[in-house]
């Protein structure tokens, strides 16, 4: 059987990865402090990995934003402390690298982005996730492996366990907590895709030996405001919507995704959905 090693396995993507994936992968998680080569170091020492899974990171934005030191150790040095650990063993070991659509400039007008897009990350996350890829690349190209190294840039996406600083639980919080609520700035539209699609895509990419960039999302334009009142109608309260500021896109294209033959199962109503009743 393949065995996987996950970091990251307590986040919302590593979870529902093992869920998905236990009865067909051999999956070990990784229970060290990804700072530490040494912690790295002793997990392959036990285990003869076919792929690695490299969702650890420092998220949401505003935690980063806050953390910033703590953010570059762990999403950029132990980054590279995983590859330089994946790129000493003599065996052949597929590299998943989940980045982000922080990554990309903020577009004026509803186009789709590209993998060949400018890169001028918008938040302090992104720029550590874009450093993180950079040094990837650089590494792996560096030992001729490069077509060993998948890097995913992953757009908008929701859980019941993400953390209440993320959009969607964040604007949940506030709906439910008054009658009549006053929401201001939602004026932007972004790229929403399930969390089971995304699992759905590495498990596609993996046995694809994928290797390069490639977008993680569903290609479908949603306003933020509208979110806001799908969840306002499903918990029935009212809401007053007030914009303000000029509307920004981050909205994916995932043609090469699709090329590879995956296909989204789950829309923006099914993400809510599920989100509110598993929240209750």
């Amino acid at each position: 059987m393949i065995v996987c090693g996950i970091t990251g396995s307590t986040g919302v993507l590593g979870r529902k990865f093992i869920e998905k994936y236990k009865s067909k992968l051999k999956i070990v998680s990784f229970k060290g402090d990804i700072t530490k080569k040494t912690d790295i170091e002793k997990w392959f020492k036990f285990n003869k990995f076919n792929l690695i899974l490299h969702f650890a990171a420092l998220v949401p934005t505003n935690l980063v934003e806050q953390n910033y030191n703590k953010a570059m150790k762990v999403n950029i040095e132990g980054t590279r402390n995983l590859s330089r650990v994946v790129l000493n063993q003599n065996s052949k070991i597929w590299f998943f690298f989940s980045s982000t659509s922080h990554v990309y400039k903020y577009k004026k007008g509803n186009k789709k982005i590209t993998e060949n897009d400018l890169l001028l990350p918008f938040t302090k996350y992104g720029y550590t996730k874009l450093k993180a890829e950079k040094l990837l690349v650089s590494e792996f190209k560096k030992n001729n492996k490069l077509n060993q190294l998948c890097i995913g840039r992953i757009f908008s996406f929701t859980s019941y366990n993400q953390k209440k600083n993320f959009f969607i639980p964040n604007i949940t919080n506030k709906i439910k907590s008054k009658k009549n609520i006053k929401l201001i700035n939602l004026n932007h539209f972004r790229d929403f895709i399930s969390v089971n699609d995304i699992c759905n895509a590495i498990f596609l990419l993996s046995k694809k030996n994928y290797s390069g960039i490639i977008n993680i999302c569903s290609g479908l334009t949603i306003k933020l405001e509208l979110i806001a009142k799908i969840i306002a109608t499903k918990l029935k309260k009212k809401i007053k919507l007030e914009s303000s500021n000029k509307p920004t896109y981050i909205i994916g294209n995932n043609k090469k995704l699709k090329s590879l033959g995956w296909k989204q199962t789950e829309n923006i109503n099914n993400i809510l959905k599920n989100y509110l009743l598993n929240k209750k």
